[in-house]
């Protein structure tokens, strides 16, 4: 069950009243104190639980097989994330950035430096 966003004018169930009812969008309007635009929304939506909005597919400036050859090079290297960036940036991407390169760190489980280093006898 979705939670309903705090300061939401419509519930799951108005949103269902909205959807079946026959009333002209004025009379909606103001039985629901809400905007036409929210009226013409959830008029027209599929059901009345509010959709994900998060984006289907992130969109990043790096191939996968140049987030492998970072994440090959940061096993290898041992690199800090700073030297990583200036590295992947002059050789591989210039249009990398710290944050996405940290990301995809995380993503293939290689964002921490101390747990690559091999234990110190």
């Amino acid at each position: 069950m979705s939670q309903v966003y705090s300061k939401a004018r419509t519930t799951p169930r108005t949103r269902a009243e909205i959807k079946a009812s026959s009333a002209t969008l004025d009379q909606l309007v103001e039985r629901y104190k809400v905007s036409r635009a929210t009226v013409l929304k959830w008029k027209h939506q599929d059901g009345p639980q509010d959709l994900s909005q998060r984006p289907h597919k992130l969109h990043t400036t790096r191939l996968p097989v140049q987030e492998a050859i970072a994440v090959a090079l940061r096993c290898l290297l041992l690199l800090p994330l700073d030297d990583l960036v200036a590295v992947v940036r002059e050789f591989i991407n210039p249009d990398v950035s710290r944050a996405g390169l940290d990301r995809c760190l995380r993503r293939n489980g290689v964002s921490s430096l101390r747990e690559l280093q091999p234990l110190q006898a």
